[in-house]
């Protein structure tokens, strides 16, 4: 027996927890990331402070932005390692609340430990306790029940035995991962038990591949056994299960073209000659075309969010849909011939069938066609720039916005040449981390890499603010690799407190700033729907009380040098090369503000997305909308 506090104890337990994947182990927690505020420094802080044994204890700036790198962390060591985070209670806690959406919805494991008010009771209020007036019970900390995959509150210092257990039960499952918040009460951190030694033995949790059923195998091979255009979608399963080489050679074999999600994407090689690409909404040409006119969909590890089926519009309304995915929910999706397995078990034991009934596909030139299309394409969208003959790529009816900003903010340089030059120049083992506006559309579609695992885009909640402290993340998980944050410039005011710790900690990120001027992207879709140019540029309120004056200059680069960072503007094609040459140079982390052309990133490829768009409304264009909107429902899927 060992006579300890509560904090103490979970500290040791922590330090002694492992995971297993096919042998190879690997210590789970790295460390802990927090920011200390009452309920959580004298409790926890003073086991960390005592005795971290070997957990490294990490300092963030902003407790949401500290859990994203945790999220980021986790998901670039493919879910072996993470990084725990510890807050304090109210405001603190609930800055966490949004991380950990972003992790449960990604399937990625994240361990928070947010502080909570007395259990005792004794003190109530205390500072930032939250009370709820017809139950004492619920605190702050309620909130994480509907964002997280396991949820306790540790009231008693015995209780932590079961809490943990659970905890890492969830933690290292392959289906049910993703965020879980153990609530520490401060009193409770406190207090000594006796607790058993067996508690603190090093603890190997074995994460295993789901086995493939046979029955469900014999239904899978019969739903694609007679397909003649089939496609496989490569989710994020792909990459956790570490399959790609596996997928590689079943399309290889049986003559079958794979495209991206987002969460799968460098799972497989982008130069392999049966990877189409992205597909969906935020998909190309390829991938697209392909899917339009599949007659079988062989899903690996994806949860078919509505980017990727196009508001289940993408595919014929005969297609045969089958999954292979360790989560049953996901499974079932699409009303789907289900394989509940392992991604890599799943697609080794679907090809040994077809291989014994001689199967392939009826594929001919198709694939290399529409992979040659794209090239075709790609080549336009990298020589895009702005001149006499510019035509915004974003058809907008406020065109002065692009006068303007050559004007005012000085910039020339497209979005799409940007990312192509980007793309050409940074190492190509580059790790690549984005989340939300406009650019993962353009990166999904643009970005190529034969480094497999090294794109990181959270786009499950496309969460704004996760990009530079997710780019973070993936460099403290890949230390050998530059690290860039494709971030845009409403995301980066939202949240980039991470980069001051990227500074702390030595540990280089790469911010490329692509500065529009606004929410491009919600501007693009607001326009696109017969809505006025509503709140989504940066401008000064005019004369008659609108936010319609002129446009708002940032110099994100003078504010960025304050931080130690190495900064950069780049208004030309040219200063942009100069800054992401130079920027390799640097061993601190650095920041170029690009001042991309509104309207100037990818749109379409046939790719539909499902949004609420008024019935009625004073306005025709509206009315328009929402008849087009009617008449792409009545052709989609509608379970």
């Amino acid at each position: 027996m060992a006579k300890m506090t509560t904090a103490q104890a979970l500290v040791k337990f922590l330090d002694n927890q492992y995971v297993s994947f096919d042998g190879v182990e690997t210590k789970f927690v790295d460390g802990i990331f927090t920011i200390f505020g009452h309920g959580i420094v004298l409790g926890l802080g003073e086991a960390l402070d005592s005795n971290p044994g070997g957990l490294k204890v990490y300092q963030g700036k902003n407790e949401q932005g500290m859990a994203h790198v945790a999220t980021a962390f986790a998901k670039m060591n493919n879910r072996r390692k993470i990084i725990a985070c510890s807050s304090s209670i109210g405001p603190g806690a609930a800055n966490m609340i949004t991380a950990a959406a972003t992790a449960t919805v990604n399937h990625v494991p994240l361990l928070l430990f947010p502080a909570d008010s007395f259990a005792s009771r004794q003190p109530d209020p205390v500072l930032q306790q939250f009370e709820q007036v017809n139950s004492l019970t619920t605190t702050t900390n309620d909130a994480y029940k509907a964002v997280t995959r396991y949820w306790d509150r540790v009231q008693r210092p015995e209780q932590l035995m079961s809490a943990m257990l659970n905890a890492m039960r969830v933690l290292t499952d392959t289906a049910e991962t993703g965020a879980v918040a153990i609530c520490l009460c401060q009193d409770t951190e406190g207090e000594s038990y006796d607790y058993p030694d067996s508690f603190f033995q090093k603890r190997v949790h074995k994460i295993v591949r789901t086995p493939v059923a046979c029955e469900e195998l014999c239904d899978a091979v019969e739903a694609v056994k007679n397909s003649k255009k089939p496609l496989v979608i490569c989710g994020g399963g792909v990459r956790y299960s570490e399959a790609g080489e596996a997928l590689e050679k079943f399309c290889a074999e049986f003559n079958i073209p794979f495209a991206e999600t987002q969460a799968g994407k460098t799972a497989c090689l982008s130069s392999n000659p049966y990877n189409l690409g992205g597909l969906g909404v935020t998909g190309n040409s390829a991938g697209n075309v392909m899917a339009s006119e599949a007659d079988t969909v062989i899903a690996v590890g994806t949860r078919f969010s509505d980017f990727t089926t196009a508001s289940k519009s993408l595919f014929k309304d005969d297609v045969k849909m089958v999954t292979i995915n360790t989560s049953r929910f996901d499974a079932y999706k699409l009303d789907a011939v289900k394989m509940v397995a392992d991604a890599k078990l799943g697609i080794i034991a679907l090809g040994d069938e077809l291989r014994k009934i001689g199967y392939k596909s009826s594929y001919t030139d198709e694939i290399k066609a529409a992979k040659d299309g794209w090239d075709r394409e790609m080549e336009r969208l990298a020589a895009y720039k702005y001149d006499e003959n510019f035509e915004p790529l974003i058809k907008a009816r406020d065109e002065r916005t692009i006068t303007e900003f050559v004007e005012k903010i000085g910039g020339t340089i497209t979005q799409t040449a940007a990312i192509a030059m980007i793309r050409r120049l940074i190492p190509a083992n580059a790790l690549c981390t984005g989340a939300a506006g406009s650019l993962p559309g353009c990166l999904q579609r643009m970005w190529t890499s034969d480094s497999r695992y090294s794109y990181n885009m959270e786009y499950g909640y496309s969460c704004m603010g996760y990009e530079i402290a997710g780019a973070l993340g993936s460099k403290m998980a890949k230390p050998e690799c530059e690290s860039y944050a494709m971030c845009g410039d409403g995301s980066y005011l939202m949240l980039h407190s991470e980069l001051v710790t990227s500074v702390q900690e030595h540990k280089k990120i790469n911010v490329l700033l692509f500065d529009n001027s606004g929410f491009g992207c919600i501007n693009n879709l607001e326009m696109s729907n017969g809505i006025g140019n509503l709140a989504t540029e940066f401008r000064f309120r005019d004369g008659d009380g609108n936010l319609l004056g002129d446009l708002v200059p940032i110099d994100f680069a003078a504010c960025a040098s304050g931080y130690g960072v190495k900064t950069y503007t780049a208004k030309t094609m040219e200063e942009l090369e100069f800054a992401l040459i130079d920027s390799q140079k640097q061993t601190v982390s650095t920041l170029i503000d690009i001042k991309v052309l509104p309207k100037s990133m990818t749109d379409g490829y046939g790719a539909w997305w499902h949004v609420g768009v008024p019935a009625v409304s004073v306005n025709e264009n509206v009315n328009k909308s929402f008849e087009e909107k009617e008449n792409n429902r009545s052709k989609a899927r509608r379970y």
